[in-house]
């Protein structure tokens, strides 16, 4: 039985009768990423930012408060709250996304194209960092090899010796 009910549940999403509204959410859970986050462009169009437009954190930040002032739970009526609630927690997820820099034009890929170097979520690239650390400890064995090569060859041409035993 419970398998029935779900083939029919699942069935009606793929139904050409269903109105834009009803298959919003279906379409809103695809486009979110694999966690359920909502992408940046989500987010911008949700805080009434154009499509293409880089804010501010400054900008980020007034926006967010304006659109929680016009959306609080405590100010609308109590028959309208459970829609505030939840568009409330629509607008808290996208000022989190957009204020922790998911989106094109974030700290991070700002840092990538000053420096060259990434560093992906506040870690060093380790391989970058040991790879002149690893070339220093290489010529300085091999230089150090060489030189007390000649040391030794200097001293077998100073005082050469006799015995087949002593340098």
């Amino acid at each position: 039985m419970a398998l029935a009910a779900r083939f029919v549940r699942d069935s009606r999403a793929f139904s050409t009768d269903l109105t834009p509204d009803q298959a919003t959410p279906r379409r809103r859970r695809r486009r979110r990423g694999r966690r359920g986050t909502m992408r940046s462009s989500e987010a911008m169009e949700l805080l009434g930012f154009p499509p293409y437009s880089r804010p501010s954190p400054s900008e980020v930040k007034a926006a967010y408060r304006r659109m929680v002032m016009e959306s609080h739970p405590d100010r609308v009526p109590t028959h309208l709250k459970s829609q505030a609630e939840s568009k409330f927690k629509e607008i808290s997820e996208a000022y989190s996304c957009l204020k922790d820099g998911r989106r094109s034009g974030s700290r991070m890929e700002v840092h990538v194209m000053r420096s060259g170097v990434p560093t992906g979520y506040g870690r060093s690239n380790k391989a970058l960092v040991k790879a002149p650390f690893l070339l220093i400890m290489f010529a300085a064995v091999s230089f150090g090899a060489f030189s007390a090569s000649r040391a030794y060859q200097r001293q077998k041409e100073l005082c050469s010796s006799q015995n087949p035993f002593l340098p």
